[in-house]
């Protein structure tokens, strides 16, 4: 029978919807080249979405957020033309960087999120990982000698986000390890990093100065920087519903 056929092919979504495209075929006379044509479109249709859905849940993000979801008007220091350009993720397929600044709460998560998972639809392999995840992998792979295999693993998506770099001081060791990567990728694969430290505070961060210097210099050299400042979407609830007001925040 047809439909066995289309699975031995592995058209599952033909398959499935057959009867319906062939009702839809005779209802609009559809000569044979325009059927099969929407009968493809509908099967790569249908596998793009799938391979999009596991490339997300490879990337390992610790919750799914999208760009529709973000909410600009509640935090106006950002401008949107300029996130909804690089949505495009022509600076990915550059090999380029981005840095989102600003005190916990106010998105810079939820942007680096959004913005790997448009980079996933237009095909960039992307992983996520935390700075304090990412730190632990490279300790162990050391210690096991392994760092070699392990940095060219990080190296293989196109686009690698690292979140929350400066919320805990790194030791000499991490900080010299995070500077390996920083260097392999430098020029060859696209970062999101998120930072509540201004970069003048990176020295603290990596417990060394001139190596905070060396690691801005590949960074920032092919890189957007954008420093969000505004209020926490944590408390956004809470002053609307007036059990917290602006002055008690400050």
């Amino acid at each position: 029978m047809l439909e066995d056929d289309l699975k031995e092919l592995k058209l599952v979504s033909i398959g499935q919807q057959l009867d319906m495209w062939l009702q839809a075929a005779a209802r609009h006379q559809w000569s044979y080249d325009v059927f099969l044509e929407k009968l493809c479109q509908e099967e790569l249709g249908t596998r793009r979405e799938k391979r999009c859905e596991l490339s997300i849940r490879s990337a390992k993000f610790p919750y799914a957020k999208t760009l529709d979801t973000f909410d600009f008007s509640y935090q106006p220091s950002i401008n949107a033309d300029q996130i909804k350009e690089l949505s495009k993720c022509r600076w990915v397929g550059n090999g380029e960087n981005l840095v989102l600044l600003g005190p916990p709460g106010v998105g810079k998560t939820h942007l680096a999120i959004a913005l790997g998972v448009e980079a996933i639809k237009q095909g960039y392999r992307t992983a996520f990982t935390s700075t304090q995840g990412l730190l632990a992998s490279l300790a162990k792979a050391n210690s096991e000698n392994r760092l070699e295999e392990k940095l060219r693993a990080l190296c293989t998506p196109k686009l690698l986000i690292i979140d929350e770099i400066g919320y805990l001081p790194l030791d000499r060791h991490g900080a010299h390890l995070f500077f390996q990567l920083i260097a392999r990728r430098y020029e060859k694969g696209a970062l999101i990093l998120t930072s509540n430290q201004a970069y003048s505070n990176w020295g603290e961060v990596f417990g060394d100065t001139v190596l905070a210097t060396a690691i801005l210099d590949r960074l920032l050299h092919h890189a957007t920087s954008i420093n969000i400042k505004g209020d926490s979407y944590r408390l956004k609830e809470k002053l609307k519903s007036g059990i917290l007001n602006r002055a008690e925040m400050k």
